[in-house]
């Protein structure tokens, strides 16, 4: 008895082989185990070498795909060959053993039904037709089986529809199972990529929106560091005002070298430009220049990984990202903000953690997928832009509210040297 591949849509087509070569195995023990018995349990006549014969071509043949598998890839001209070669094998056995006759004609549907499941149109409609030549021809042609009780051979034909009902019944089963998995999967898939549409259609619209603050942001603040450095070359004004100025100017130099920096963030650094830093240095660094911004808060770092410390070549929009998170927990916590970085063979880790409320629920469910409002804790369109950033990366965020209370948020990036294998 023949078994038929499935490659629905989506699917491992290597899986799928694999699992129709083994079923194959089981049924052709099946099969040979059942001619093989049917002279001496049923007392039937049956041509024992013929049929031995298919059955050993046939697992030949499946010897030789379980012998070049893996495939790079299964074509659907392939799947359409060993349906070809299982519907022969499947005619021959019926031809030898009661033509149309036989109650396990039936099962020349199977094939049909794997083919509409896994084939195109025009592949599926030959499998079809071949199918019904088949059941034609066997209505004529075919060696009739010798059996001289009436009533014994209505009792087999009735024990061979039985049996064709049950083969059918769990092919059917299987293969409508297979199938709803496999749409549900596509469906989550489908969903996941309308989703992800939707996150990248927002930041791109907020990336736009940025660029006209940009460049309207550009002259009122040439305007005020003009007037800083008129008020500093005032001899009237004490030194306390002097302080201020120089505050002012220093958070003016910073503001320009954001908006001057829009482009790189917004992505339009090639990756191939980017040179590959110290992990460590370059959290350093990122600490540094947002400290200067958000003066009153306090972070701590503690570098946790083990050996030496990876080099990694860091997108310009992913330092937004952690300043983007670093916000977050500076307007949550209460007390310093605790950064860990951690690595392993495959993964680099970062890990912001405050003693804060912790993440709303809404937060935990839908935050990274669309902007929400903003609220004490933050989590509202930077959230949004820090999962864009890291995600363009091929890393994840993940957050949640530890034991000991506060919020915690942690980037994974895979590692530069394991890419392929962060990826799997």
């Amino acid at each position: 008895m023949p078994a038929f591949p499935v490659a629905d849509a989506g699917a491992n087509l290597y899986l799928d082989q694999r699992r129709s070569i083994l079923l194959r195995w089981w049924l052709l023990l099946a099969a040979a185990i059942a001619v093989s018995s049917a002279p001496t349990m049923l007392g039937l006549g049956l041509p024992l070498l013929p049929m031995l014969a298919v059955l050993v071509a046939l697992a030949g043949f499946n010897a030789w795909l379980q012998w070049r598998s893996p495939p790079a890839s299964v074509s659907a001209a392939e799947l359409f060959g060993q349906l070809c070669v299982d519907l022969t094998a499947l005619t021959v056995l019926l031809y030898l053993s009661g033509g149309a006759a036989n109650p396990l004609i039936s099962l020349l549907l199977i094939p049909v039904a794997v083919a509409a499941l896994s084939l195109p149109g025009r592949l599926t409609a030959a499998v079809t037709l071949l199918a019904v030549l088949a059941y034609s021809m066997l209505t004529g042609v075919y060696l009739p089986l010798a059996i001289d009780d009436v009533e014994r051979a209505a009792r087999l034909h009735l024990a061979g529809m039985w049996l064709t009902f049950v083969v059918s019944a769990a092919m059917i089963a299987w293969f409508v199972a297979r199938m709803t998995a496999s749409i549900r999967e596509r469906d989550s898939r489908l969903a996941a990529a309308r989703e992800q549409a939707l996150r990248d259609e927002r930041v791109v619209a907020l990336g736009a929106l940025a660029a006209g603050a940009a460049h309207e942001l550009g002259t009122p603040l040439a305007t005020i560091a003009v007037l800083v450095g008129e008020l500093e070359r005032d001899a009237s004004i004490d030194a306390d005002a002097r302080t201020d100025l120089a505050l002012v100017r220093e958070q003016v130099a910073l503001c320009k070298g954001i908006i001057s920096g829009m482009a790189q963030r917004s992505g339009a650094a090639r990756a191939e430009s980017l040179r590959a830093l110290d992990a460590a240095a370059w959290l350093r660094g990122v600490l540094a220049r947002w400290q200067a911004m958000r003066p009153r808060a306090s972070a701590a770092i503690q570098i946790a990984g083990r050996g030496e410390v990876p080099r990694q070549a860091f997108d310009p929009a992913l330092e937004q990202a952690v300043g983007n998170l670093l916000n977050n927990a500076a307007d949550a916590a209460a007390g310093t903000i605790r950064v860990e970085l951690d690595w392993d063979d495959v993964w680099l880790r970062l890990t912001i953690s405050d003693d804060g409320q912790g993440f709303a629920a809404e937060v935990l469910r839908r935050g990274g997928r669309e902007a929400l409002p903003a609220s004490h804790g933050g989590a509202g369109i930077g959230l949004l832009l820090a999962f864009s950033a890291v995600e363009r990366g091929g890393g994840r965020i993940l957050l949640d509210n530890p034991p000991g209370g506060g919020a915690r948020a942690r980037i994974e990036l895979p590692r530069a040297d394991n890419t392929e294998t962060a990826s799997t």
